[in-house]
Formats: structure tokens, C-alpha cells, sequence
């Protein structure tokens, strides 16, 4: 059996979803009404902040904070609210954007390169200190 390289998942998953680009993000992002989903690893987080305002959806997380039926479910994925999902340059969030779509969430975008791109073109980050015990 060959494997499917992670690549080729991630151009699938770009065909069957929606992308925004900073400067549509940025809009979207000042009105306020639309829900920033950051996938990244807390590490990263901690590295380099995160979107102003963004959730924290650890990537292992994602299915089971969406489904309504778990025990883990966050609220604020209902299906009236607004999403945007991101990661560093856009391939993990390419893929939750797809599964999040497959799960029922209507209102999905992928923020097109990132957090990489979003912090090269100076948009709003907060930053994050990590508790340690």
C-alpha cells in the first residue's frame, strides 16, 4: 500500500473549501462578528502569539469541541456563528477547515498563509504567556 502524502491531503482539502485572503480576513476581523479558530500547538502560541481575539483550538481538539454530542463541546461552534481557521502557513487549517465542513459547520474559511502572512502584513497579535506548573 502506498501513503497518500500529507501534500496531496491538503490540495484535496483546498478544493473543497473556502480561502480569505489577510486583507478580507482583516475586514472580517474588524467588524468582530466573525469567530478566529488558531490550530496551532501552544508552543507556537507561545512563540509568536495569536490573532487578536482568536480561539485556541488545539488541533487534536478540533472534532471533538465542534460535535455537540461530546463532552468536550465549546458552545461557540454552532452552526450560526462565523468562522476563520488558521495555523502557521495554512496546511493544518486547510485540513480542519475541510473536516469542520464535513461535520456541518457552514460558515468556514481558511485564512490563506497563515498566521505567518498575518503577522507579515502587521495585523493585530496578542501575546500568550504559558502557565507553568
Amino acid at each position: 500500500m502506498t501513503i497518500k502524502s500529507c501534500f496531496s491531503l491538503v490540495e484535496e482539502a483546498k478544493q473543497k473549501i473556502k480561502s480569505i485572503n489577510f486583507k478580507n480576513a482583516m475586514k472580517l476581523h474588524n467588524e468582530g462578528e466573525t469567530i478566529f479558530i488558531d490550530l496551532r500547538d501552544i508552543r507556537e502560541l507561545e512563540k509568536n502569539g495569536k490573532i487578536k481575539n482568536a480561539k485556541h483550538v488545539p488541533r487534536g481538539m478540533l472534532e471533538f469541541w465542534i460535535d455537540p454530542k461530546s463532552p468536550y463541546y465549546k458552545d461557540y461552534f454552532n452552526s450560526k456563528n462565523k468562522f476563520i481557521f488558521y495555523c502557521a502557513s495554512g496546511w493544518r487549517s486547510s485540513l480542519s477547515s475541510k473536516t469542520a465542513l464535513e461535520m456541518g459547520l457552514i460558515n468556514v474559511l481558511n485564512l490563506e498563509n497563515g498566521i505567518d502572512d498575518w503577522i507579515k502584513q502587521n495585523g493585530p497579535i496578542e501575546k500568550i504567556t504559558v502557565k507553568k506548573n
